[in-house]
């Protein structure tokens, strides 16, 4: 599925919306129970206000979440943008897209604790997952670290936070709920997007606009689960987003990225699988994209050491049909580095096939 990361990323002024605000009013109300009369246990309708337990219990609770969590959440802008980020650690340490922070190597970030904006520097980008640190020059006394919640605690069905900077909008919070789990997006490269291909996505229906991105994604025991990134759109020429389909970056793919990012300066462990080629999309006599052709395969990469080489086509790997090179990209998101798999390919007009071990990225 394609998606938009300028979605998640604020260019240019904010723009009011009244079905927008219609939706989130909505939203609200349907949340808390307020949507109009209902029968109580006797059947007698409930007067309009009266409040049960129930939703003050959940009221509450959002309170509380918010209260912990969003002072954690800050805003990040570089020379042409904005977006949002979280502090990871008490040391200054700052988690957000890679693109959020683009090409810029230097930052204003406004943190909860106080409305001058805070210089930072970039620590390491990483476009394939679209992730990246930066580090506050100076650590001001009471920043807060979230606290980074376990992939395994993530359910679908749960009730979400979405907390950034939505339009520019510091310190929003909107709600919804985790509506899937473990898919595989493609990031556009328009719009300040890396063209990533990523997986294990977490699909929620909380709003995510631009501004949002490198935000938190956050359940109701306060632990970040993930960070907003992307927005669908609809795949149609023109299409416009998706509402209520937005992605994040799991929690378990935050932490690897990160903490690899803070220990060595990079990402050196990616679990991400590779072909080790450079391709390009190439269409059939209808013009219909038809495969990837390999344009190079790296020397003592995984694709020429099975066999591959400049001029194939490949059109499988595994049971995934490969048309483009999003298609290829989403078919080896669902491996690991090792594997081996059977691609099949195209040379000289004849079909044949390959059992590949994958690289790494």
């Amino acid at each position: 599925m394609d998606a938009s990361p300028s979605r998640g990323r604020r260019r240019g002024p904010a723009r009011r919306s009244s079905l927008s605000l219609a939706a989130g009013v909505c939203a609200l109300a349907l949340a808390f129970g307020c949507a109009g009369p209902s029968p109580s246990p006797s059947g007698a309708p409930v007067q309009p206000n009266a409040v049960s337990q129930g939703t003050v219990d959940l009221e509450e609770r959002y309170q509380t979440v918010i209260n912990d969590v969003l002072p954690s959440v800050v805003q990040v802008a570089t020379g042409d943008g904005l977006g949002s980020g979280i502090v990871y650690d008490g040391k200054g340490h700052i988690v957000t897209n890679a693109h959020v922070v683009g090409g810029a190597k230097s930052f204003e970030v406004t943190v909860a604790t106080g409305e001058k904006a805070l210089r930072a520097s970039l620590v390491s980008s990483y476009p394939e997952q679209d992730l990246a640190v930066i580090r506050l020059d100076d650590v001001p006394d009471g920043l807060k670290a979230a606290d980074f919640g376990t992939a395994d605690e993530v359910q679908v069905g749960q009730i979400v936070l979405a907390m950034g900077s939505p339009l520019g909008l510091s310190s929003s919070v909107t709600q919804g709920i985790v509506s899937a789990l473990g898919r595989t997006v493609s990031e556009s490269r328009g719009g300040g997007g890396t063209g990533a291909t990523l997986a294990d996505m977490v699909q929620t229906s909380a709003a995510i606009n631009p501004g949002n991105s490198g935000g938190a994604l956050v359940n109701l025991e306060s632990e970040v689960i993930g960070i907003p990134t992307l927005a669908a759109t609809d795949p149609e020429p023109g299409g416009s987003a998706a509402p209520g389909i937005g992605f994040a970056i799991p929690v378990s793919t935050v932490r690897k990225v990160v903490d690899q990012i803070i220990e060595n300066g990079r990402v050196t462990d990616s679990g991400r699988a590779a072909l080790d080629i450079t391709g390009r999309t190439v269409v059939d006599d209808d013009y219909r994209p038809a495969g990837v052709a390999v344009v190079t395969a790296g020397e003592g990469g995984a694709a020429e050491k099975a066999g591959l080489r400049a001029g194939d086509v490949i059109t499988r790997v595994g049971d995934s049909r490969i048309t483009t090179i999003t298609s290829l990209s989403e078919a080896l998101a669902a491996h690991k580095p090792g594997q081996k798999v059977q691609v099949t390919y195209v040379r000289s007009g004849a079909e044949r096939t390959a059992e590949v071990t994958l690289g790494e990225i």
